[in-house]
């Protein structure tokens, strides 16, 4: 089933499947399956279970841990099933990234850190260890990186939520 999967989101949100995914992301995508890509819920049956229970019975729900997606599931742009993916953390998403999971574009719609050191929107914050992550996939790859909460509202670039944060280069 996974080989026929067209990415059209991957997303950063910490609450992985919820309202704004379902209600907002999945009718403006016409999203057709969403892979959680998570450690801690793809070692726990009921958290699973609970994640699927939730999505509408016409959306596919892939659950992983982060090591079985980079090995497992090809995926492409462009054809097959639109689907969203969807990572708790920063990290998972550019550990992802780094060994093999291409995109050109990601989203960071909720990120609470309690040791945060920047607040870029109403519901991102980042800690320095998210923000060196983060400046490493801008330095390192031609990724846009965007704060958006649902489809309707304005996205913002990741460098300028992040401009007085971030010396100029």
């Amino acid at each position: 089933m996974a080989k026929d999967l067209n990415i059209a989101l991957v997303r950063v949100d910490g609450r992985l499947i919820h309202g704004q995914i379902l209600e907002a992301w999945v009718p403006f995508i016409n999203a057709r399956c969403i892979i959680v890509v998570n450690d801690k819920v793809a070692a726990d049956p009921f958290l699973e279970t609970v994640m699927k229970m939730a999505v509408p019975s016409d959306v596919d729900v892939i659950i992983s841990s982060v090591d079985d997606f980079i090995q497992h599931y090809k995926y492409s742009h462009g054809s097959g099933k639109k689907t969203i993916v969807l990572f708790s953390c920063i990290a998972d998403a550019c550990e992802a990234f780094k060994r093999g999971f291409r995109f050109d574009r990601l989203n960071i719609g909720n990120v609470h850190n309690n040791d945060y050191k920047v607040c870029c929107s109403s519901s991102v914050f980042l800690c320095d260890n998210e923000i060196t992550i983060l400046e490493d996939l801008l330095k390192e790859t031609g990724v846009f990186v965007e704060l958006q909460v649902v489809p309707k509202g304005r996205p913002v670039n990741i460098r300028e939520a992040l401009k007085d944060y971030w010396p100029k280069k």
